[in-house]
């Protein structure tokens, strides 16, 4: 969806505003400054959104301050005094007919927004997309690059321009993955994998969080999301194959236990780690082990199913 240049300028005069009327706060209005196509679409979309409700919310406090301001008790009041007024079919079809079709046009353009920003859809690119599985653990992110056998834990390094395919599961309670410059937010639950489609058009350091409360330490689940050229991509991913230990199934269980992590890096990884993560909370033959049996279990049936 594409706005209008007078739009965008009034536009961005009207949501600071109303940011600073709802919230109380402008600062790090990071999700109004987007880096790739798909928040830029969604900036463009809750722009659109703001411009049409402020045909209605503007008027209306002006009206209330005019009204209040000319209708205000004093002695000297010239205001028309009118008791048996009661009805005028011009007033009411403009106060019931202008909302009715600005409603009607949001309808329209959230129903044709939901389907443009589908996460799964993929994006439109020559590019091949990058694959990376996000498991949510507490309170650590864990981020497997399955075709680059590497993974790592609270760090996302991504190259300009590729489109991102995310598989986003939980091996914790839920939680929501979220990076505000890229795209809106997409749930982690256990036993599911939500599929998010990104992409950062420019180099940068992005921040990325949890957006959902998962316990104590839910303020430490962020992680920074690195955006840099394909060649440097390549060479990050290299260092860490050369110089990083390997992620084994017990080294696994031991990260999803309950805790704080700094950024780690792994060589290698088990593999169907993340479809074990996703299946072992669905599987009904699982019932009676304990959590370490279960895991090793779910390891050995997606190995043999290789």
């Amino acid at each position: 969806m594409k706005l209008s240049k007078a739009c965008k300028r009034l536009a961005a005069v009207l949501m600071p505003i109303m940011l600073l009327l709802t919230t109380g706060c402008t600062q790090n209005m990071i999700v109004l400054d987007p880096k790739g196509p798909i928040a830029e679409q969604q900036r463009d979309l809750m722009l659109v959104s703001l411009v049409l409700c402020c045909i209605v919310i503007i008027p209306v406090l002006i009206l209330t301050a005019i009204i209040v301001w000319r209708y205000r008790d004093r002695k000297d009041r010239k205001a028309a005094y009118t008791p048996r007024w009661e009805h005028s079919m011009r007033l009411e079809a403009i106060w019931w007919g202008i909302p009715i079709v600005i409603i009607l046009m949001l309808a329209v353009i959230t129903v044709k927004g939901t389907y443009a920003l589908e996460p799964s859809k993929p994006l439109e690119s020559e590019q091949k997309p990058l694959t990376i599985q996000v498991t949510s653990l507490n309170w650590k992110w864990l981020f497997q690059y399955p075709e680059q056998g590497i993974a790592t834990v609270n760090e996302l390094k991504i190259p300009q321009g590729v489109p991102v395919r995310f598989e986003i599961t939980a091996d914790s309670p839920m939680n929501s993955f979220w990076i505000p410059q890229l795209g809106g937010q997409m749930y982690a639950m256990s036993g599911m994998a939500m599929t998010l489609y990104l992409q950062a058009d420019e180099q940068g350091t992005y921040w990325g969080s949890g957006a959902n409360f998962t316990g104590t330490h839910f303020a430490d689940m962020y992680f920074d999301v690195e955006a840099t050229s394909q060649e440097s991509f390549d060479r990050w991913v290299e260092g860490i194959k050369d110089g990083s230990p390997a992620l084994t199934l017990d080294g696994y269980m031991q990260l999803a236990e309950p805790s704080v992590s700094q950024v780690q890096a792994f060589s290698s990884l088990p593999e169907g780690l993340f479809e074990m993560t996703v299946t072992k909370y669905a599987s009904s033959h699982n019932h009676g082990l304990s959590w370490e049996e279960a895991q090793k279990f779910e390891l050995e049936e997606t190995v043999a199913g290789h």
